[in-house]
C-alpha cells in the first residue's frame, strides 16, 4: 500500500507542495549570514553561472537566487526525487531531470540529455546549479561539472549552506540535513573555478580537485559561521 501512494503523482505533489511550505518557514526565520558580503556582485557581473554544493546541503539552495536570477537546478530521475523537483518548482526555481553516475547506467539517468540540457539553459542566460557529487560517494566531486564549465565557458561557483539547528539524516548516503527552523544560517560562496573550452583530461582533473577543495573549505566556514566545531562538518550542512 505504502509503494502505491509513494508512487502516486498526487501524494508527491501534495508532499512536494507541503516541503516548499516548511523551507519557506526554516528559511524565513534565520538570521542569515552571507559570506563574503559582496557575494551577489560578484555573481552578478559573471551571469550566467554554474552553481555547485555538496549533496545533502540542497534543501535550502532555491533560496539562493535573488529576485531577478533565472535559475534551474538539476534533480536525479527517481520517485523521491520527483518531490524535490515539485518543491524546488514550487519555489520557483526551474528543475532539469537527470544525474551522473560512476556505473554504467549513464544513459539511463539521463545524463547526457540533462548535460546537453545544462549546457544549453546557460547559453541562454540562465543560471544553473547541481551537487557534485559523484553518486551516491559523498564529498567526492565529479567530472560532470567541471566537463559543463569546459563546453559552456561558465565559472562555478562553490556553496555551502549551514543551520544551527538541524537533523542529520545519518541513514542516507549524503548525511542529508533536516533544517529547524528560527536559528541561524549561513551562506558561504568560495572563488569561481573557470575551465578553459581547450581543457583536455589533466586540465579537467585538476578542476576536479580545485571544486572539491573548494566545498570543503566553504562548508567547513559555513559550519563554523553558525558556532559548529569543524570535527562535525562530515555530517553534512
Amino acid at each position: 500500500m505504502w509503494r502505491k501512494i509513494r508512487t502516486s503523482d498526487g501524494f508527491r505533489r501534495l508532499l512536494g507542495r507541503s516541503v516548499a511550505l516548511y523551507l519557506k518557514l526554516v528559511w524565513k526565520t534565520q538570521r542569515v549570514t552571507i559570506e563574503p558580503a559582496d557575494a551577489y556582485d560578484w555573481i552578478d557581473n559573471e551571469l550566467p553561472v554554474i552553481f555547485t554544493f555538496w549533496h545533502g546541503q540542497h534543501f535550502l539552495t532555491p533560496f539562493v537566487p535573488k529576485s531577478h536570477h533565472k535559475a534551474k537546478v538539476m534533480i536525479s530521475r527517481s520517485y523521491d526525487a520527483d518531490v524535490n523537483a515539485i518543491a524546488a518548482e514550487a519555489l520557483g526555481v526551474g528543475t532539469i531531470r537527470g544525474s551522473g553516475t560512476h556505473r554504467k547506467n549513464f544513459h539511463e539517468k539521463g545524463g547526457v540529455v540533462a548535460t546537453r540540457q545544462m549546457i544549453e539553459t546557460l547559453e541562454q542566460g540562465i543560471n544553473v546549479a547541481m551537487t557534485a557529487d559523484v553518486p551516491k560517494i559523498s564529498r567526492r566531486a565529479g567530472l560532470g561539472i567541471v566537463s559543463i564549465a569546459k563546453h559552456s565557458g561558465r565559472p562555478i561557483y562553490p556553496g555551502a549552506i549551514a543551520t544551527s539547528n538541524r537533523i542529520i539524516m545519518k541513514r542516507s548516503w549524503d548525511k542529508s540535513a533536516l533544517h529547524l527552523p528560527f536559528g541561524r544560517a549561513a551562506l558561504v560562496l568560495g572563488e569561481p573555478v573557470i575551465v578553459p573550452r581547450d581543457a583536455d583530461n589533466e586540465t579537467l582533473e585538476r578542476a576536479r580537485k580545485e571544486v572539491e577543495e573548494i566545498l570543503n573549505r566553504v562548508t567547513a566556514r559555513a559550519e563554523a559561521l553558525v558556532g559548529r566545531p569543524p570535527k562535525a562538518t562530515s555530517d553534512g550542512a
